[in-house]
């Protein structure tokens, strides 16, 4: 069955931008879009400060505002709406189980503008099944990459095939980064936590033939960098179309949702960035 792209709004520009991002990525890769508000159950519904309109009709509006912008973007898509009740990220992160991909914007209305990364972005990001998306400012496309990290954990797996997926439908090129372990002693950077053990740089390629075998189409490009990869990730997004990370690395603690790398780039990246979290297998 091959699964829809969610995307979350809740008529902030940010969302607007993500509802963009998700309509071009669900046309090119020939997936249904299926747009969500989700209301919060503790707002009234008929706020002071919205002149009278109830909150079901904004919500309603908003929807069908946000499908025809879809549409504009991605002539033919199809396109479903729909009104959930209850918290933002639990809201989200159940229309996630179901999604190819779930894709919100760095901040909405809720935000604080002096944060990159709102508490719905970084809250789902951390918690929701399968990728999901943050974008922050407007699709700049137009480089024809796409970055990816990976240090060989089952995470860092399910990132390289979402990335070879969506270099794959963009005719674009992977770049794959790897960053190196420091020299033995070396402190970990601040905030960065472990790198992985010695030796994974040694057998990088071996553990990306699979993909590249998979996806012979897609140009890949494997880079190793001194250090840790978040600067690495970071510079490289400069001239990216997307960043693709997993949540949680080789360095990584069972009980962390999102990992240093994830968060870090999260943080610091300048072209929208994909969190994929594996799935639970069903037997």
């Amino acid at each position: 069955m091959s699964r829809h792209v969610v995307a979350g709004v809740d008529g902030s520009e940010q969302a607007g931008l993500a509802l963009d991002w998700a309509a071009a990525d669900a046309g090119r890769r020939g997936k249904a879009l299926r747009v969500v508000y989700v209301r919060e159950p503790w707002i009234p519904e008929h706020p002071l400060s919205q002149g009278g309109e109830s909150l079901t009709e904004q919500a309603r509006l908003l929807l069908e505002r946000s499908a025809r912008r879809a549409r504009e973007q991605a002539p033919g898509l199809e396109v479903s709406t729909a009104v959930v009740t209850g918290a933002v990220v639990e809201r989200l992160r159940t229309e996630s189980e179901t999604a190819d991909t779930v894709v919100v914007g760095s901040r909405g209305l809720g935000g604080f503008a002096g944060l990159v990364l709102g508490s719905t972005g970084l809250g789902l990001a951390g918690h929701g099944p399968g990728p999901v998306v943050i974008v922050r400012g407007p699709a700049r496309g137009g480089h024809d990459e796409v970055v990816v990290g990976y240090d060989g954990s089952d995470d860092a797996d399910c990132a390289v095939e979402y990335a070879m997926e969506q270099a794959r439908a963009r005719g674009a090129r992977l770049r794959v980064v790897y960053g190196k372990r420091l020299p033995a002693g070396s402190p970990h950077p601040v905030g960065f936590g472990p790198l992985p053990p010695e030796g994974i740089e040694d057998d990088f390629p071996r553990r990306l033939r699979p993909w590249l075998e998979k996806y012979p189409e897609v140009e890949a490009v494997q880079v190793v960098v001194a250090g840790h990869p978040v600067p690495a990730l970071a510079a490289a997004s400069r001239t990216a179309d997307l960043v693709v990370v997993g949540t949680r690395g080789l360095g990584g603690f069972a009980t962390t949702m999102l990992g240093s790398v994830s968060h870090g780039v999260l943080h610091r990246a300048h072209c929208p960035v994909a969190v994929v979290r594996p799935r639970e297998r069903t037997p």
